[in-house]
């Protein structure tokens, strides 16, 4: 028997744990068939104490409905794998202005004093339409919750984090966009389109001006996701547009965005990553 190769060297070995004692805020995690818990079950796996955002009003009015927020913060906990990590929850209404600096303070009080990384996910679903039918109210209303409240919640994130003892890993913002520059675009979702947008449009001076707080800052587009909002030939047509025959499920963009999450990432900043398995639109 040939001798055994011998262990890598102890810089290169990957850490099994890579977010021990980190924490982070998941927006926008209030279903278990959606993209934020599957982010937070990971966030959790890697060791990281999680605070999972919900607002369940919102959900509810959708035809998926909503989960117990409990379930979904048992979910998450049952995936954690550092018995020490703090995992827990709580709402909020994202289109109110004083929402996130509340969210920021409120997470990072439950989670030991301080958010590592925030994760916002969250997004307004409907009340949008073509440009022949898109109002004012429309476009305030995606506005208020897609951009300007991810916004705010990076100043305050930021604002929380000014002055941490030197030595303190580097925090990590991650947000999400929609594939509205790819082609095609998004013409029947003109308010949402226009925001997501937005964000993709501000994540390079974001990661510019959080750069001297040792702050990444990414977009990721994870193309369609399976989340339960098509069924039946829609679902199927969709399906057949991946060279995989399948949607992207959501732990699809879950695995990018805590990698993105980890040290590993830390070189990695003003970028916008599509995570779509060569979706062909």
């Amino acid at each position: 028997m040939p001798p055994l190769p011998p262990p890598a060297p102890e810089h290169l070995r990957r850490d099994p744990l890579p977010l021990r004692g980190r924490t982070a805020l998941v927006t926008g995690a209030s279903r278990r068939a959606g993209i934020g818990y599957a982010v937070a079950r990971r966030l959790a796996a890697y060791g990281a104490g999680v605070y999972l955002h919900h607002h369940v009003p919102h959900d509810a009015d959708m035809p998926w409905g909503a989960d117990r927020p409990e379930d979904v913060v048992a979910g998450v906990r049952e995936a954690a794998a550092d018995p020490g990590a703090r995992i827990t929850g709580g709402p909020g209404d994202l289109s109110d202005p004083e929402a996130p600096a509340r969210l920021i303070a409120t997470a990072a009080d439950a989670l030991g004093g301080q958010v590592d990384i925030l994760v916002a996910n969250h997004a307004l679903s409907g009340s949008d339409g073509s440009l022949d039918t898109i109002d004012a109210a429309m476009l305030d209303a995606h506005w208020a919750v897609d951009t300007r409240s991810v916004l705010l919640l990076v100043q305050a994130y930021t604002r929380r984090r000014a002055g941490l003892p030197p030595g303190t890993p580097g925090g990590r913002v991650v947000m999400m966009t929609s594939g509205q520059d790819l082609a095609g675009g998004m013409p029947g979702e003109i308010a949402y389109a226009l925001q997501k947008g937005a964000l993709a449009s501000i994540t390079r001076s974001l990661a510019t001006a959080l750069a001297e707080h040792a702050i990444t800052v990414n977009t990721v587009n994870p193309g369609p996701v399976d989340t339960g909002y098509l069924t039946g030939d829609a679902h199927a047509a969709v399906a057949s547009m991946f060279p995989a025959g399948r949607w992207g499920m959501p732990d699809d963009p879950a695995r990018l965005i805590s990698w993105l999450a980890t040290d590993e990432a830390a070189w990695i900043t003003g970028q916008v990553i599509d995570s779509e398995g060569g979706f062909r639109r």
